[in-house]
Formats: C-alpha cells, sequence, structure tokens
C-alpha cells in the first residue's frame, strides 16, 4: 500500500483495527528503509494503544511517540511534548488516532499545522463493528470526526474482520459494505486488509495482507 504522504493519519471507530493498521503501515515502511515515526494520539481507549508495542517498533528502527503516561497504570489525558516538534521531523509520520469524534479532538489541536504540509487522513472502516454496521452509520462516524478534526479524510481503508473467526468469506463480503461508504462519502477505497493467513484464499485488486499484533489484555500479545 503506498504512502507518498509526509503524514498519515488513521482515524476510525473504536475497535476498527486503527492501531493494527498503523502497526502494519509502520513496519512495512521501515522493512523499505524509510524512517517512520508512530505517534500514538489515542488519549481515550486504555486497551488498543500503539504505544503499547513501543519496544518491538523501535526495534525496526521505528520512532514511538507516546501519551505521557503510556506504560503506566495511569490513564490521564496527557499530550506528550514530542508532539510540538513533529512537524520539523523527516521522514513519514503516521498518526494513530482515537476512536470516533472524541478521539480525534487532540487531533483538532494541530489541525493548522496539519493543513499546511501534503497528508492523507485514511478513514477505516469495519463493517462487523458496532455502530458501523451499515453505510449510513459509518459515513456519519467520518463526518463527526472530521468536525472535530477540522480535516477532511482522503481515503476509506475496509478493514473488516472478526478477530481470530475471520474467514476469507467474511472479508469478500465486507467489501460492498465498504464501497457504498466510500461512495457515500465521495472517497476512494484505497484497499480491503486481509490476515496474511488468508491472503491465498481472498482475490481482490487493491489486497493490503497484515500480520496481527494487537489483541486486547486479556488475550495473548503477539510480541
Amino acid at each position: 500500500m503506498p504512502m507518498d504522504q509526509k503524514f498519515t493519519i488513521i482515524c476510525g471507530h473504536y475497535g476498527c483495527g486503527k492501531t493494527n493498521l498503523s502497526i502494519n503501515l509502520a513496519l512495512d515502511h521501515a522493512a523499505q528503509g524509510k524512517r517512520v515515526t508512530l505517534v500514538d494520539l489515542d488519549l481515550v481507549n486504555p486497551y488498543f494503544r500503539s504505544s503499547d508495542y513501543k519496544e518491538p517498533l523501535e526495534k525496526n528502527g521505528i520512532e514511538v511517540i507516546a501519551p505521557v503516561f503510556a506504560g503506566t497504570n495511569l490513564d490521564l489525558p496527557a499530550i506528550s511534548p514530542a508532539l510540538y516538534a513533529l512537524f520539523a521531523k523527516e521522514g513519514e509520520i503516521i498518526l494513530d488516532v482515537g476512536g470516533d469524534d472524541a478521539g480525534a479532538t487532540v487531533l483538532g489541536g494541530f489541525s493548522r499545522q496539519i493543513q499546511e504540509l501534503p497528508y492523507e487522513m485514511l478513514y477505516v472502516v469495519n463493517r462487523y463493528r458496532v455502530l458501523s454496521t451499515t453505510p449510513e452509520e459509518a459515513a456519519q462516524l467520518l463526518r463527526e470526526i472530521e468536525a472535530v478534526s477540522r480535516l477532511k479524510a482522503t481515503g476509506v481503508v475496509n478493514n473488516s474482520h472478526l478477530k481470530e473467526q475471520t474467514t476469507a468469506d467474511d472479508i469478500l463480503r465486507s467489501v460492498s459494505f465498504a464501497e457504498e461508504v466510500a461512495g457515500r462519502l465521495g472517497l476512494p477505497l484505497l484497499c480491503t486488509t486481509v490476515p496474511k493467513r488468508l491472503e491465498q484464499e481472498v482475490m481482490l485488486r487493491k489486497l493490503y495482507p497484515v500480520s496481527v499484533y494487537v489483541r486486547p489484555p486479556w488475550e495473548e500479545t503477539i510480541s
């Protein structure tokens, strides 16, 4: 999946898979020799944060900027001072944004600087996630995110899955949903993700194979 812009913002509904997508993008581009910074802007949801995977990401040469209290037993909405230096950085910068309009609020604080730069804002959809199971619901969620963040999405990523129970048919059945969401929003459907274990079973042109790194704390975590 190409990522030509300096800033790539990953947004979407809670539990749609934003963080796992962000980690895959960061690792893939680092493997191509690019300088990558992954920014954890999720100050709302304590269960799925890219900063929880800081050690393996840094082993692959990726700089991780996390909330001030990430990795502790505190869960406070504190912005790292390192965020204010982002706009002088070179290389690819991936912003993993918190879910829905509440999670995107912090992004709005940086909207003026981001608007002055080339950026992509990818809206991640999951047909099987509660509150975004219809194209109408999914489209409305993005409009709320855009209003709060004061930024416009540039494309849709279909990341429909049912965790470990995901089958090839589940993914194929989700494509028409994602296409309708993209059509309602007037945005391109950039790709459909697929767990690498199912890559050979899903025959789609715009396919992005992903590894599953992110799991809830009550399940085993892949390092």
